[in-house]
């Protein structure tokens, strides 16, 4: 789905700006942001410390990491994917995989900037977290589709 935000990253007059808790790590994102969505998975749920974890895709060329590379540490969630982290504060950072090395997951939590993007679904619903009620009225997918 495109949106008015991703003809402005397209001719570049938009550029997001993001850092993690503790400000070490600070980057920018200058391509769009693709299929936004809030995933229940339980990876995404103990990796946020939250009920779910809102995400984009972006292309791994469009990611800047404008300070703090050193504290970016990765943890291998499952074979292939690796979760980038400050090191310090542990804020997640992105995603990177080993078969799709042109994209990156991103979740939008570390954005200082407003994407101007919603979520358009919810996925994993069959595992969400059984604490938690969706009162939204996005579609929901069991899995990921």
């Amino acid at each position: 789905m495109r949106t008015a935000s991703a003809v402005l990253f397209k001719e570049g007059s938009m550029v997001l700006k993001g850092s993690c808790l503790c400000q070490r790590v600070k980057y920018e994102i200058t391509g769009e942001l693709l299929d936004v969505l809030n995933c229940h998975c339980s990876m995404c749920r103990k990796l946020h410390a939250s009920a779910f974890r809102t995400r984009a895709r972006v292309a791994a060329k469009d990611w800047r990491t404008l300070s703090g590379e050193r504290f970016i540490k990765f943890y291998e969630s499952s074979k292939g994917e690796h979760k980038g982290f400050c090191s310090e504060c542990g804020s997640s950072l992105f995603t990177r995989f080993d078969a799709a090395p042109e994209v990156l997951g991103f979740p939008l939590g570390t954005l200082d900037d407003d994407p101007k993007v919603k979520p358009a679904r919810h996925v994993y619903v069959g595992s969400k977290a059984p604490w938690f009620d969706i009162t939204d009225t996005l579609p929901q997918c069991r899995e990921i589709d």
